[in-house]
């Protein structure tokens, strides 16, 4: 079995102090995070050519820090103040103290890059390339808010990120890739800065406590084997399942992702052996009323949830019982976006060659959607129960849709 080699590991402060910044008060779209694991994705490269390796590390570590300089909450730690008014109730909060991002440095000198890119399943090593491994949100009161592993490989190298999800979700953390791939490749500052205020909800800023937190009392869970794999849908397989899904509900309204979906969660339920649904649609109407149908389902659900009334309501019901959220037993599960900026972040030696996630947050069911290296496409890196995955590889209908 490959190993993993850890050279050195270190917290990594904000290059240049111009002004503090104050405490920002998590949300309640944080808050419910506080109990689950990190975002953690990862980008694989080419070894760089005629470029030495220490000055490759050197160069990254520097560039780390300065791209914090526009991102200070990520250097800092997650607060608590206790509620003066109850004893069992705690306020969480960012807290902008520099105390640093983790910053390491591994080698896992017998793996190649395809053994990562090529492999049919995604190998277990993947996992060791990312940072802060086994760590929960919630422990962001001591642990880095934003973790970064760069790993050599034989001939090339992974950069492993693992960030907080009670602090940043995915668009702000590829948001921060692609500005420190700018500032790695000699930009004075980023092309786009981020935005620290939050009151794009009306009160959705407010210090909320919730019932305060302790480790010691939480589950230990362990999780059943799960096998991943990436699958391709190319721009033209998925102009025909957009197509096929709205001329089956004579509609325009089901988009390509949408299409997708209803395509993976009709695919997962032909190769499973039990059905749960919390959309009001039986195994029946999911199988047999076709592609279509599912599509209407998704598109209707997704317009009922992302309306004003239902985004301000969310927040009003959630104040009033504040209940973090804990990883649940959901047998289909959609993370990540196509849209992120994936492919565009050349620190100085090339764009990366692949992408793949690190084992937060991962459970049987869990659809974790990246844009595709060629323009249109989408890759689906899913993860399954062993039985399910080869059972999907199996199925004559979904297979003929992936893409080499």
């Amino acid at each position: 079995m490959a190993k993993l080699k850890v050279i050195s590991s270190s917290l990594v402060p904000i290059a240049t102090i111009t002004k503090s910044m104050p405490r920002m008060d998590l949300t309640p779209w944080d808050l419910q995070l506080l109990l689950l694991g990190p975002i953690q994705k990862g980008i694989l490269f080419h070894k760089p050519e005629l470029e030495n390796t220490t000055n490759i590390i050197d160069h990254l570590k520097n560039s780390f820090s300065r791209t914090l300089d526009f991102f200070p909450p990520l250097a800092g730690r997650i607060g608590t103040v206790s509620n003066n008014n109850d004893d069992k109730t705690t306020f969480y909060f960012v807290d902008c103290n520099n105390a640093g991002a983790e910053f390491t440095h591994a080698s896992a000198s017998t793996v190649s890059v395809s053994d990562i890119s090529e492999a049919k399943y995604i190998p277990e090593i993947v996992s060791s390339l990312f940072p802060l491994n086994g760590v929960l949100n919630f422990e962001g009161v001591s642990k880095p808010l934003l973790g970064v592993q760069i790993t050599e490989l034989a001939d090339g190298f992974f950069m492993g990120f693992t960030a907080n999800h009670a602090v940043i979700d995915g668009t702000s953390l590829w948001h921060f890739i692609n500005s420190w791939s700018e500032i790695s490749r000699g930009f004075g500052k980023v092309s786009k800065n981020p935005v620290f205020e939050r009151d794009l909800v009306p009160n959705g800023n407010r210090a909320t406590p919730i019932p305060t937190i302790d480790k010691n009392l939480l589950p230990k869970l362990v999780g059943p084997p799960l096998l991943e794999r990436f699958y391709h849908f190319s721009k033209e397989n998925l102009a025909k399942l957009k197509a096929k899904a709205n001329s089956e509900a004579s509609s325009d309204k089901i988009s390509t992702l949408q299409a997708l979906l209803a395509h993976l969660w009709r695919s997962l339920t032909r190769c499973r052996q039990f059905f749960v649904s919390s959309f009001g649609i039986s195994e029946t109407e999911l199988l047999q009323d076709g592609l279509g149908q599912t599509g209407l389902k998704i598109n209707a659900f997704i317009t009922q949830h992302t309306s004003k009334e239902a985004i301000f309501g969310f927040v009003e019901d959630w104040v009033k019982n504040p209940t973090p959220l804990r990883l649940g037993t959901s047998n289909f599960i959609i993370s990540s976006s196509p849209r992120y900026d994936v492919y565009g972040n050349d620190f100085g030696w090339g764009k990366p060659i692949a992408v793949r996630s690190g084992r937060g947050q991962k459970r049987d069911g869990k659809m974790t959607l990246f844009p595709a290296a060629e323009p249109g496409g989408i890759d689906v890196e899913a993860c399954l129960a062993p039985e399910t995955m080869r059972a999907l590889d199996d199925d004559v209908e979904f297979m003929e849709t992936i893409a080499p």
